[in-house]
């Protein structure tokens, strides 16, 4: 099969799960290409990304002027230029006819700019809500027209709704052919938006378990406990309030050691917290560091903390990768009552989990572990075998596989009907027959 990934960045270390993804399918025998609105800087990518020649398979989106005036000069400047590489696509492009209202105002000219060069696709995957406005274009222009897939993971199912409004999705859940939710609270999410619940099921956000080595954890005898952090600085991930917690247990704990390894706007703000509040000898902002890097990190600390909070833009987290990556290195964790994460941490069996913003509650959750390291083992040995149970990354990518598979077969069987040609009668009417079974 033939699929191209939609991203608004690639490739973002904070996406793997994009390249997981990506890598899967070409480990299938399936080819992808991945368009993207802004390429990141080769220096901090994953090496995969160079591994699996992923840098010939991204191409860049032309910027869309969202002025009619504009968008339509220099969409009869892009025709005129690029008319030549496939006529048949960008006259399809211009017929209302064809693809509707949206070749009137020259948007889907864009799309068939990048496109011209390209055989079919059988999927169009839009890895975010929010890029399934340009998955759309890409549908619409192409023939025949491929399967078109949107996974919901986050800020596209919470913030961009807090502020586009509850109907922004709605002319997606009518011409999409099938969606995914990385958990169930975003499902659910979704379906309160007006997603057909037979079209929406949970896929979630895998991890290779190979890559990231259990140990035991029991309580240093030589040093204070060493608290770890993995995220961008930003206001949901809450890293504020477990550096409030930290400076509530340092006075019974003076040799207490917290690592946050990231970056972002907060970093500045972090920092003049931390001198505040005289924690320079206890807390340390490690800045943004590779992979490996951050897994020598993670096997040398004790307790993993992830305090996450809803935003006051509504920005809200699925269970978080790195959540995922402590707990299978065998790490007792600490993180929150919040979006998708109770159904990755199962509260005093894997990990442990407070209100968002509570301060008090996460020093006392810190201090019960700290007390207690005999429980660390069983904690860390429970949390792995979540991990590899529900988030293992090959079994997930050949679900992916699946549905693909029996997308293009519904689609096929559409195109066939259309022509009045025979089709299998005993396949499904629709491909969310057989995934609700």
């Amino acid at each position: 099969m033939r699929v191209a990934f939609l991203v608004h960045d690639f490739p973002k270390l904070s996406e793997t799960f994009v390249l997981n993804q990506a890598t899967g399918l070409i480990d299938r025998g399936h080819d992808v290409d991945i368009y993207t609105n802004r390429i990141h800087d080769p220096s901090e990518a994953h090496p995969d990304v160079e591994t699996y020649g992923l840098w010939d398979r991204t191409y860049q989106l032309p910027e869309t002027p969202s002025g009619l005036i504009p968008r339509v000069l220099k969409g009869m400047w892009l025709v005129m230029r690029h008319w030549h590489r496939n006529p048949a696509l960008f006259g399809r492009s211009l017929n209302p006819f064809q693809c509707g209202l949206s070749a009137l105002g020259f948007r889907l000219v864009y799309p068939a700019t990048v496109l011209a060069d390209k055989a079919p696709y059988d999927i169009i995957h839009s890895q975010f809500g929010t890029q399934s406005f340009c998955g759309m274009l890409f549908a619409r222009v192409q023939h025949p027209r491929p399967a078109l897939v949107t996974t919901f993971r986050g800020y596209d199912i919470s913030t961009c709704v807090k502020q586009e409004g509850a109907s922004v999705y709605s002319p997606l859940f009518r011409e999409g052919d099938f969606f995914l939710a990385n958990c169930e609270f975003f499902r659910q999410r979704a379906i309160e938006l007006g997603c057909d619940p037979a079209q929406i099921r949970v896929h979630r956000s895998g991890l290779d378990c190979a890559k990231f080595p259990y140990r035991a954890r029991q309580a240093p005898s030589d040093r204070g406990v060493h608290l770890v952090t993995t995220g961008r600085l930003v206001e949901k991930k809450g890293i504020e309030y477990a550096i409030r917690a930290v400076a509530l247990l340092l006075p019974k704990y003076p040799d207490l050691r917290y690592s946050i390894i990231g970056d972002g706007f907060l970093r500045q703000p972090l920092q003049e917290l931390i001198n505040a509040l005289n924690l320079n000898q206890a807390v340390h902002l490690l800045g943004w560091k590779n992979e490996q890097q951050i897994a020598a990190i993670l096997q040398e600390a004790d307790l993993f903390v992830a305090p996450s909070v809803t935003a006051a833009d509504g920005n809200q987290d699925a269970p978080v990768n790195v959540l995922k990556e402590a707990m299978a290195m065998g790490m007792p964790v600490i993180s929150t009552w919040h979006g998708g994460i109770p159904e990755l941490v199962e509260h005093g069996l894997n990990g442990l989990l407070v209100p968002e913003r509570d301060a008090d509650a996460l020093a006392a959750q810190i201090e019960l572990l700290i007390q207690h390291p005999e429980q660390w083992e069983g904690m860390g040995q429970a949390g792995r075998a979540a991990v590899e149970q529900h988030y293992n990354l090959h079994h997930l990518n050949d679900q992916l596989v699946d549905l693909y598979q029996m997308l293009n077969h519904a689609t096929d069987a559409s195109i066939q009907a259309q022509q009045g040609l025979p089709t299998n009668l005993a396949g499904p009417a629709h491909p969310s027959v057989l995934l609700n079974k």
